[in-house]
């Protein structure tokens, strides 16, 4: 690498032009292996010989040619999709919980598909009990508690690195300063907020225009968490007390929360749900608090603490058979830890297989653009062609375990399973997804996933514990192995 000293840059500005010239005064340079003369043989150095050469090669197969006049015109994505791939898929499924969840939910411009996917996952029991044709949880509720919980969770951690001597410039503050207000988020994290906050339905707490695009409010929330880590890291250095520490962090939490608050609107402390039936016979429940709405109304069919988190972690340093956890992540100061279960890619299928035939949905993350037809709803290895136009394999170059090691692959996205085809030996052929991006995107808001695809790019699932085996629930009690705080193990939560 080659290392420049850090100077000031010298902006000139010429009359009345926008033009500018900079300055920059290179201090000193360190050589590195591309530069230094011992090394020159093992470099390759892209000279006018070597980058006509390229050229020529490259000009010499018409097929190149004829590509380059396509798809400087064309999207890739749409052309090379596969006609097989495409002839011969079908959004149909001989296993399917009952109910599917209606209205298809949209989370928006946000990151909240965590969220999305556990209400989605939770509300199917609640429609068969009540009988409902229709009914959402209100995932603003749930957000609202996200961004409070995890200021303060975060804040706290500023003082717990702080005291470590953790430098500010070192790689975990600054991983943890860059995502500091991140929407995304984990199984774990959703159970916390559920168990402390309760849930509400949609009708009782409806999205806002700051619920429904982030961004603005982030950014603020940003600034000010930002600002606060320097703040509490002053006062650790200055020696200052616990007490006058968390009455800091007190303040410090009023202004969030006003933040959060005026942004979001303020959840209802308790409220009165009515509803109509299948058979159009009016309900009431309440009044009664969220916590006990959950208690009362939903945990007796969905209980979050029978549900286990396992993962597929293929890369050897993880074994299958043990469990893991990810430094700093989570949501809430003193809540669950987020546990990974690691199990072979096997275990796993067959565990959402079985959740499916018990009527069960099954939360999962994955990388989900991988191979992946937005248009049509189809997540297949063989969907694109990539190999026709660039001679080159695309995507998976790499083992799923070295796609996690080299960057290429990790948890991007939150959905359930709602569906399964099996063959005539039992076997799961493709699984029916439900998304969070409304109606108008794939397939009427459902997606197409291959055994393939699933075994390649899936993650993590998580299911009741009824499903496992007593192996697999045994490893639930091993001490978790700590990943480091940027694992792509933890990526879903950025």
């Amino acid at each position: 690498m080659i290392q420049v000293n850090r100077v000031r840059p010298v902006f000139a500005s010429r009359g009345k032009g926008r033009g500018r010239s900079f300055c920059i005064s290179v201090q000193r340079l360190v050589q590195s292996p591309a530069v230094h003369p011992q090394h020159r043989k093992m470099s390759l150095v892209l000279t006018k010989d070597v980058l006509e050469h390229l050229q020529e090669d490259f000009d010499k197969d018409p097929k190149n040619r004829l590509a380059q006049n396509v798809f400087t015109r064309v999207g890739l994505s749409e052309a090379l999709a596969s006609h097989k791939a495409v002839r011969d898929t079908n959004h149909v499924f001989n296993q399917k919980v009952d109910p599917e969840g209606k209205p298809c939910t949209n989370q928006k411009r946000t990151g909240r598909c965590w969220l999305f996917a556990f209400l989605n996952a939770a509300r199917l029991p609640v429609m068969r009990e009540y009988r409902l044709e229709e009914f959402e949880f209100s995932q603003a509720h749930l957000f609202f508690w996200d961004r409070v919980e995890r200021c303060n969770f975060f804040l706290n951690n500023m003082v717990k690195l702080a005291r470590s001597a953790e430098p500010v410039d070192g790689r975990l503050m600054s991983f943890l300063l860059k995502g500091c207000c991140a929407d995304g988020g984990q199984w774990d994290m959703a159970c916390n907020l559920v168990k402390k906050h309760g849930l509400v339905p949609k009708k009782n707490f409806l999205e806002s225009i700051n619920s429904e695009d982030t961004l603005s409010m982030n950014i603020i929330l940003k600034s000010k968490l930002r600002e606060y880590a320097r703040d509490l890291r002053n006062m650790v250095e200055q020696n200052a007390s616990d007490e006058d520490i968390a009455d800091r962090i007190k303040e410090m939490m009023q202004v969030c929360y006003r933040i959060v608050s005026v942004c979001l609107g303020t959840p209802p402390p308790a409220f009165t749900w009515e509803y109509y039936d299948k058979n159009k016979a009016y309900c009431r429940v309440g009044p009664i608090t969220p916590v006990e709405f959950y208690e009362q109304h939903v945990k007796p069919f969905f209980n979050v603490d029978d549900k286990i988190c396992l993962v597929n972690d293929p890369r050897p340093s993880n074994p299958f058979g043990d469990t893991y956890t990810v430094e700093y992540l989570g949501n809430v100061v003193d809540g669950k830890q987020t546990i990974y279960n690691n199990q072979s890619i096997e275990v796993i299928m067959q565990a959402v297989v079985d959740s499916i035939k018990g009527n069960e949905a099954v939360w999962f993350g994955c990388d989900v653009r991988k191979h992946f037809d937005r248009k049509r709803g189809i997540e297949d290895l063989s969907l694109h062609e990539y190999d026709l136009v660039f001679g080159t394999n695309v995507n998976l170059g790499l083992s799923k375990a070295e796609r996690l090691l080299y960057e290429q692959s990790l948890m991007t996205h939150a959905m359930i399973f709602t569906g399964v085809s099996l063959d005539a030996d039992n076997n799961p052929v493709k699984f029916r997804v439900e998304n969070s991006w409304g109606e108008d995107t794939c397939e009427k808001g459902y997606i197409v996933m291959t055994r393939e695809w699933f075994k390649e790019f899936l993650f993590e699932v998580v299911v009741d514990k009824k499903y496992l085996s007593s192996e697999v629930l045994a490893t639930q009690d091993k001490e978790p192995k700590v990943l480091p705080a940027w694992d792509p193990m933890g990526a879903l939560a950025a």
